[in-house]
């Protein structure tokens, strides 16, 4: 089994954007020792809880303060931005780290409609020319544009010797068969809708198509995982990923509260049920409980590697994690 790292660079209450990046770093370092087979960063605009807005210059960083970790994006919204643009990005990334760079994409609309439009410079953008971009960034990835592309003479530069390797991430079978359809990798984002993976992956290994970057299917699966050496400690510390995520879901403050902080916070029924909802998409437990989950998805999704997530407020006590995963799975 293969573990693998997303980090979205969240802030917690008390802390600065600077200091949240500085663990972004620290836990690339940390899990590239334990043997995690990459770090991927996510891409947020216009909320004050998340720090990681250009994942393109967040993973330079970390691909400069490691050496062996593949760094990735989970991943850049697509839709706002040209592929031509992505497609040189990535592979000046790939120039400076060869070998070690993942481009992960996905079809979110970033934000509100005016944070979009902010993204977008103003233009409106359909969400319906996803597909399109998609071939297009592969297009220029390869230089293997269609000769009767309008830009079939504008080449991505600079020329690697490897292409960065091309992930759709998404939450329906219609990702995944997008993902199949152009003979991309596919992740599964289980942590943010946990009901249609099983269909989803199913659809991708079914009719996964080969092309020139992927002769066969590649998939792994991100789930948020609190673990901890008892349950009850688990539960304790996945306290205040709860309440985060309910004031994600409201686009609040979206820092990170400590365990004391969602103790003393008092929930309507309400919330309640929206906690033990959103619970569903995590595993919460010791580490024989986590692998046990895991191995159980494994099965379900017939996928060899996880992406972990994990929001919680302690940054040792989140390293713990990490560590304890890698000690008991891999």
């Amino acid at each position: 089994m293969k573990l693998s790292v997303l980090d979205q660079s969240v802030i917690c209450k008390g802390e600065t954007a600077s200091t949240a990046l500085q663990k972004t770093v620290k836990l690339a370092q940390i899990t590239e020792e334990l043997g995690y087979t990459r770090f991927w960063v996510a891409e947020h605009h216009n909320t004050n809880g998340m720090a990681g807005s250009s994942p393109e210059v967040l993973l330079s960083h970390i691909a400069s303060n490691t050496k062996r970790i593949h760094v990735g994006s989970g991943g850049v919204l697509l839709p706002q931005y040209a592929p031509y643009k992505i497609a040189e990005n990535f592979k000046l990334l790939e120039a400076l780290f060869p070998n070690r760079i993942d481009v992960g994409i996905g079809r979110s609309p970033g934000g509100s409609a005016a944070t979009r439009l902010a993204l977008t410079d103003g233009l409106r953008k359909s969400l319906n020319e996803f597909p399109r971009q998609v071939k297009d960034l592969q297009g220029f990835l390869h230089n293997q544009l269609p000769t009767d592309h309008p830009f079939q003479d504008v080449q991505a530069f600079p020329v690697t010797d490897r292409i960065p390797e091309l992930w759709l991430l998404g939450i329906t079978h219609r990702g995944a068969r997008l993902a199949a359809e152009n003979g991309t990798a596919f992740t599964y984002w289980h942590f943010i809708t946990p009901v249609n993976g099983a269909r989803a992956m199913d659809y991708y290994y079914h009719h996964f198509q080969p092309s020139s970057a992927l002769t066969e299917p590649t998939a792994n699966v991100c789930v948020f995982v609190v673990c901890a050496s008892t349950q009850e400690r688990a539960e304790e510390l996945a306290l205040s990923q709860d309440l985060w995520l309910l004031a994600v879901e409201k686009g609040i403050d979206t820092r990170i509260p400590s365990v004391q902080e969602a103790k003393a916070t008092s929930v309507t029924q309400d919330q309640r049920m929206k906690i033990e909802e959103n619970r569903k998409r995590m595993i919460i437990g010791t580490p024989q409980k986590v692998k046990s989950e895991i191995f159980r998805l494994s099965e379900k999704y017939r996928a060899e590697e996880f992406m972990i997530i994990s929001n919680i407020y302690n940054f040792e006590d989140k390293l713990e994690i990490y560590r304890l995963l890698a000690e008991s799975i891999m």
